[in-house]
């Protein structure tokens, strides 16, 4: 079985900010990342939250570039200029900073959705309207990704 992230699983954030990683996810950054290193940044609807190793890549496909073209400026002013290295406490919780809190209106109670080799932190009320928008497109949002899942060839 691959390692990585995967399923939902709500939590609440002490008065502090800190949040406590779900064991599973705990056992993924354990086994695949060595306890590594985690970055939290904000996209505008939620906060990513990147194993070391994995934001490594992330930073290395932003680099591709000789120079940067404006929206790709955008892109990494908002992205990269909100990261925060968070490294996990004995009790395997992170303390999310208070300005990613606010940029996505997260306050006490969140929803971790793991994305395979990072995971998510949601307010629960923008995740239900981000799920209630996926219902309602659906046909259209499955079609135009059909082209990525291209089968492997049998070895």
């Amino acid at each position: 079985m691959v390692l990585s992230f995967r399923g939902r699983s709500t939590h609440n954030l002490d008065p502090k900010g800190r949040l406590s990683i779900p064991a599973r996810f705990r056992e993924v950054l354990k086994q695949k990342y060595g306890n590594a290193a985690l970055i939290v940044t904000n996209t505008p609807e939620c906060l990513q939250v990147y194993p070391w190793p994995e934001w490594q890549k992330l930073e290395e496909q932003l680099l591709i570039s000789p120079f940067d073209p404006p929206e790709l400026r955008l892109y990494k002013r908002y992205f990269l200029g909100s990261a925060e290295e968070c490294q996990p406490d004995r009790q395997g919780r992170i303390l999310i900073p208070q300005h990613l809190r606010q940029e996505v209106g997260i306050d006490k109670e969140v929803v971790l959705l793991g994305m395979i080799n990072y995971f998510e932190i949601w307010s629960p009320g923008r995740l239900e309207n981000e799920f209630n928008r996926v219902r309602e497109n659906y046909p259209e949002i499955s079609a135009s990704v059909a082209g990525y899942f291209v089968p492997k060839n049998p070895a």
